[in-house]
């Protein structure tokens, strides 16, 4: 079986290395140079998603199947930081912050953890006075309720380097790697191509390009790619992850000191022609939010922007879209932390060993429908 893959991040090496470990001839295209890198920020131009994402590996699902690739990416995760030098998994826990006056916000988390307890996640609510001795390094004024997912980490030096890393696993396992190469596909009637060459399969893991690959087909998806954005501060912090509600910003240790994030901009935008560089407003705003909670008061080292994808639903587009060929976009701000897993599921969807996720099928929309996209890390 020969299987083309289009976009070499997180889930294209992924999904790449998986398929050649289970016996297709795979071919990976990747239009930046490289596979990967050992960077803790990103570099001052538009590249792929994988290489700007923040690196928080914090899953809180709430069904079934969202449990089970919560779980599963972690122990990929894992066993690779044990078995990479290059890549590392510090477990973290992660504490959701939800204000004192913030009723509606209580009830969402109450609801969203006992629904994640239920699959099996290990989280729980507690009153912030109840958690103030365990996490000393935060600031809980104003704060009336809080969660806490044990089972979280961080990734250093930064998402690139799992890139890196499952790219050489990929090239061990005998996938050719086109880097520095620009593709379209095409579907006719005898099956998928890219650049006119005929494959038994192809998926498209693009990201917010994906649209833009597709397009010679004719294949329109209900995505929307936006800007998100993280800024690494100097601050010397080593508590836990932070999601603070009511400021829209979330914060970890960073090998710098501190990774501040968010910044979503909720408007579609040209994936091709957005800003990489952080806006004030977010500095300002994040950096704010940073103090509040932990009384650090450094300034912003680096600030970027990365591509999100949004979907009607705030659910993935995984699966085939036409006869064989597939897509896997659309992770609303997760696509990283989810990869190994989603990889690993398309992966043996195309090798017909898994049946589709269907509440992530791409063609479970009527059409294409209009939608206004949203945080990720919104209750």
């Amino acid at each position: 079986m020969r299987v083309a893959v289009v976009g070499g991040g997180a889930v294209g090496v992924t999904v790449a290395h998986d398929l050649a470990a289970g016996g297709a001839d795979v071919r990976l295209y990747e239009r930046d140079e490289e596979l990967g890198d050992d960077r803790t920020r990103p570099r001052d131009r538009i590249e792929g998603s994988s290489h700007r994402a923040a690196g928080v590996l914090a899953p809180r699902p709430t069904d079934g199947v969202g449990a089970e690739i919560a779980s599963r990416a972690l122990d990929r995760f894992e066993w690779l930081s044990d078995r990479d030098h290059r890549f590392s998994v510090h477990p973290t826990p992660q504490v959701t912050l939800v204000d004192a006056e913030a009723g509606g916000k209580q009830a969402a988390l109450r609801e969203q953890t006992d629904a994640a307890r239920e699959h099996g996640v290990d989280v729980a609510c507690h009153e912030p006075e109840a958690i103030a001795d365990r996490f000393p390094e935060l600031d809980l004024g104003g704060v009336g309720l809080t969660a806490v997912t044990e089972r979280a980490a961080y990734a250093t030096p930064g998402p690139g380097a799992y890139v890196a890393a499952m790219a050489d696993r990929a090239r061990d396992a005998g996938v050719d790697c086109w880097t520095g190469v620009e593709t379209s596909v095409s579907h006719r009637g005898d099956g998928p191509r890219v650049d006119g060459e005929r494959f038994d399969a192809v998926v498209v893991a693009a990201g917010g390009w994906t649209k833009r690959v597709l397009a010679p087909t004719g294949i329109q998806l209900p995505l929307k790619p936006y800007r998100v954005q993280a800024l690494v501060s100097g601050a010397d912090y080593d508590g836990p992850m932070v999601l603070d509600t009511e400021a829209g910003v979330y914060f970890r240790p960073h090998p710098a000191g501190l990774l501040a994030g968010d910044g979503t901009v909720p408007e579609e935008c040209d994936p091709d022609g957005w800003e990489p560089g952080g806006d004030d407003w977010f500095v300002d705003g994040a950096l704010d939010a940073v103090a509040n909670r932990t009384g650090h008061d450094a300034g912003a080292d680096a600030a970027w922007a990365g591509i999100a994808t949004a979907t009607p639903d705030g659910e993935p587009l995984l699966g085939e879209v036409e006869s064989g060929l597939h897509v896997a976009t659309g992770w609303q701000g997760h696509g990283f932390l989810r990869a190994p897993a989603t990889g690993e599921v398309l992966a043996a969807q195309v090798l017909g060993e898994r049946d589709p996720i269907e509440a992530y099928a791409p063609g479970r929309f009527e059409g294409v429908p209009e939608f206004a996209v949203e945080e990720g890390m919104s209750l």
